[in-house]
């Protein structure tokens, strides 16, 4: 029996749509600089907010409205909830889902319990992956939520918490690679410190380091070749987690010889409690290399913590997009929703809001993104902007053909630099708005 009986497949029906529950700027098959908007946004719906997220906070308990939960963590409750994931995600049209190893499946009383509650599950979603041709972004272990994992996994102090990591991580692997996931994600949840004097800084990231090494040898044994992705984070639930954003991330993969393994996951939420913007995030780690795919969501200004809401904002979602084409766009991999309905928005519908209000954005970002870069005149700014760097002395800097003792005689000769020109951004943000 279906789990949303009263809901149709979303349909596209344009901007003066009324129809809540239809896209209006998401047209799957719409071309936008020659690639349709489905292979640039490759969206993906989250398994742990979307299938398992209760409405629960530290003043009270769950809210959500989940009829076909049956109140176990058994594994058979686990297989029908996989059956309406797809259900919900097939409606939805999506391409990709993303999880945990512990949001699929029920975590035994053994590692070995565990991962056959596990490959009950698998059987399941590779069979729905074959009715539906919905696809796995991305598979991670879930590092954080055991209580084993306390003082961390890969920068735990106990060794055994090591060892039991790797244990998951290779299973959830071998998981991600029959199900033909395309990414491999580590998002550090606990892979920091709440004190400095009990602390081996270096000993742990040493640790860390030698987790996501035996990952990338064990991937190459078993020949999955997806793409391997670090999410940033700078805090909560510790004081300090080392992943803190997307510069951290990659100095840490440069320094321990990771970088041609792994690519960066990057999280609106994310930034903005690292003190960043998202396009910052994203426009660091592309000018890297190392920008690997989005968790779409937004957080509150006034609140500081991760609030998961779904992206609305077209200001966010062109800045997005406008990074991301430059570029060259995300795939492998994608646009995931790593968003939850609100508390307040308990029955099941307000999941099919959530989420097309959010593919909405995201394709309305796209296009106008795409609309501005056509223009060139944004791009035509930028480079006058920087003129002083294409000819002569900035020419002679970039270079390398300029010395001190050179910049010195150069400016003994010239007296003054040349006038510095206004930024213009007022005007830059009125431009912006024209295309909005």
């Amino acid at each position: 029996m279906p789990a949303f009986p009263e809901i149709d497949k979303i349909r596209y029906e344009g901007p003066d749509s009324r129809n809540p529950l239809a896209f209006r700027w998401y047209n799957a098959d719409e071309l936008v600089e020659g690639q349709t908007m489905r292979e640039h946004l490759r969206f993906s719906v989250v398994y742990w907010h979307t299938f398992r997220g209760t409405g629960s906070d530290p003043f009270g308990a769950g809210t959500m409205v989940r009829p076909w939960e049956d109140g176990t963590d058994s594994v058979e409750n686990a297989i029908r909830r996989a059956r309406v994931a797809f259900e919900f995600i097939e409606k939805l049209g999506a391409p990709f889902y993303a999880f945990h190893d512990r949001d699929v499946a029920p975590e035994g009383a053994t590692l070995a319990e565990s991962n056959r509650n596990l490959d009950r599950v698998v059987e399941v979603l590779k069979q729905e992956q074959q009715r539906t041709g919905i696809r796995l972004l991305w598979g991670t272990a879930n590092l954080f939520s055991n209580p084993r994992y306390l003082h961390g996994a890969g920068t735990s102090c106990n060794a055994d918490a090591f060892a039991y990591a790797a244990s998951q991580v290779k299973k959830c692997l071998e998981v991600t690679k029959e199900l033909g996931g395309v990414n491999y994600v580590f998002w550090g949840g606990r892979e920091g410190y709440q004190n400095l004097y009990n602390t081996d800084m270096k000993r742990e990231l040493d640790h860390l380091a030698r987790l996501l090494h035996l990952a990338v040898d064990y991937a190459r044994q078993i020949g999955f070749t997806g793409q391997f992705l670090i999410e940033p984070k700078p805090k909560e639930p510790t004081k300090h987690q080392y992943d803190s954003d997307a510069a951290a991330c990659l100095n840490f993969l440069r320094a321990y010889d990771l970088l041609d393994h792994f690519k960066l996951n990057l999280e609106t939420n994310h930034a903005t409690l690292a003190g960043h913007s998202m396009m910052h995030e994203l426009d660091y780690a592309g000018m890297q290399g190392g920008l690997g795919s989005i968790d779409a969501n937004t957080g509150d200004l006034l609140l500081g913590w991760d609030t998961d809401q779904f992206p609305t904002d077209l200001y966010l979602t062109t800045q997005c997009m406008l990074v991301i084409l430059k570029y060259g766009g995300l795939a492998p991999g994608g646009v995931n929703f790593d968003a939850k309905v609100r508390r307040e928005s308990f029955e099941p519908i307000d999941l099919f809001h959530a989420h097309v209000g959010g593919m909405d954005a995201f394709a309305r970002g796209l296009k106008i993104a795409a609309a501005i870069r056509a223009d060139g005149e944004l791009d035509a700014l930028l480079r006058e902007r920087y003129r002083s760097w294409d000819t002569g002395i900035g020419a002679e800097i970039e270079a390398g053909r300029a010395d001190f003792n050179a910049l010195e005689q150069y400016m003994l000769a010239k007296g003054e630099i040349d006038a510095n020109r206004s930024g213009r951004q007022e005007m830059l943000e009125n431009l912006i708005n024209r295309y909005l």
